[in-house]
């Protein structure tokens, strides 16, 4: 894929995440996808999607920047969400909170095969401590 097709696949699996679309998540990801450094596979990505989706019912993906090199994508993706209960440790318990992730991705032809994010944290923090 070009950047351009890829920009728009790339979009494809942000809907399809918007979606809750969990049974299509192989068209986008690859079997054996590492996320973090950590061997997930498709199932294990699958399952901590799910387990998102559970602890933010409000999860929504927005794509602030997006920056495509084939075969990488480099996004700052930002959430307005409320998290049920605790989240990445800090006691949010259903307050809005408002943040962003820095990711980017590695493809393997037309699915995600790598994955590193860093979500910020300290964004939650200040949120919080105002409160």
């Amino acid at each position: 894929m070009d950047a351009t097709e890829l920009a728009a696949h790339y979009r494809a699996y942000i809907a399809c995440l918007n979606r809750r679309d969990l049974d299509a998540l192989g068209e986008f990801v690859a079997d054996d996808v590492i996320h973090n450094e950590r061997p997930l596979g498709l199932s294990g990505y699958g399952d901590m999607l799910a387990g998102n989706f559970r602890d933010i019912p409000d999860l929504a993906f927005a794509i602030e920047l997006l920056v495509c090199e084939p075969p990488h994508v480099a996004a700052r993706l930002r959430f307005d969400c409320r998290p049920a209960g605790a989240f990445l440790g800090l006691a949010v318990d259903g307050r809005r909170v408002v943040f962003t992730e820095n990711v980017i991705y590695a493809f393997a032809g037309r699915r995600i095969a790598r994955v590193w994010s860093v979500i910020d944290k300290a964004a939650i923090e200040a949120q919080l401590s105002r409160e």
